[in-house]
């Protein structure tokens, strides 16, 4: 059975949605915590926090769904 960290490295080279997903949300995740490092936030700010870090929970869902599917797909009986 695949590790969850084979599966990545399968889909990094396979699957060019799950690729631009995850480099989108490392983009993400580094421009959150450029905000975060901020002592105090403005209120448009922390509403711009606030919509980063929803934004980056649906991608990580995201590319949680691609890894079941894979695994799903591989653990299938052969037809």
């Amino acid at each position: 059975m695949l590790t969850e960290d084979a599966i990545v490295e399968q889909l990094r080279h396979s699957n060019t949605e799950f690729r631009e997903l995850e480099a989108s949300h490392h983009r993400l995740d580094l421009e959150l915590n450029e905000l975060q490092k901020r002592h105090v936030l403005t209120p448009s700010e922390e509403i711009e926090k606030k919509r980063m870090q929803k934004e980056k929970l649906a991608m990580k869902d995201r590319l949680a769904e691609f890894i079941r599917l894979y695994r799903d797909q591989k653990l299938a009986p052969a037809r």
